[in-house]
């Protein structure tokens, strides 16, 4: 692949559209180990159950007892299978990744999941100039309500746009 700053989709998270309404994407780095990035060019790692994880990490960087912690946000439950030709230096599959986001995001984060009660889901992960990338997406959950009503709407869809296809051919 050049490095012309196009983006090659890697994985994506169908269920996360599916499951909740997606209100703000925000682009993310990600921290991997050894093998994990050649694991990730062999196979398509997993989104289906991962989510996102703010938590806040002591300062041991100043004296001052009362300084706020500093945030941190971190990718949960994302498969990334073993890497063939790692042998014992192999990367665990399930294991937290630290995500690479601005501080005005990671608060961002932190006040939709404390406060607004949203929750954040990868929709889709690729490579942008070489490196790799996770999108991620602000979401609230969907009631079963919802979901029926989502696939009726799509329903419609599907027979108006069969509908209109025949009367094209029949028109001609």
């Amino acid at each position: 692949m050049s490095d012309t700053g196009g983006q090659k989709l890697i994985a994506s998270n169908p269920s996360a559209r599916s499951n909740y309404f997606l209100e703000e994407v925000v682009e993310a780095g990600i921290v991997l180990q050894g093998t994990e990035i050649k694991s990730i060019r062999a196979t398509a790692p997993n989104l289906k159950d991962s989510f996102v994880e703010v938590s806040a990490k002591r300062r041991t960087d100043t004296k001052d007892s009362k300084a706020l912690p500093r945030l941190e946000a971190w990718l949960v439950n994302m498969h990334i299978g073993p890497y063939s030709h790692g042998n014992i230096w192999n990367h665990e599959p399930r294991r937290r990744r630290k995500l690479l986001l601005h501080t005005s995001q990671i608060k961002k984060m932190f006040g939709a999941l404390t406060q607004e009660g949203k929750t954040i889901v990868p929709t889709r992960m690729y490579f942008s100039k070489g490196r790799v990338k996770i999108e991620l997406a602000m979401a609230k959950g969907k009631k079963k309500g919802d979901k029926r009503a989502d696939s009726k709407k799509r329903d419609q869809n599907r027979e108006i746009d069969k509908a209109m296809k025949r009367s094209r051919k029949a028109s001609t």
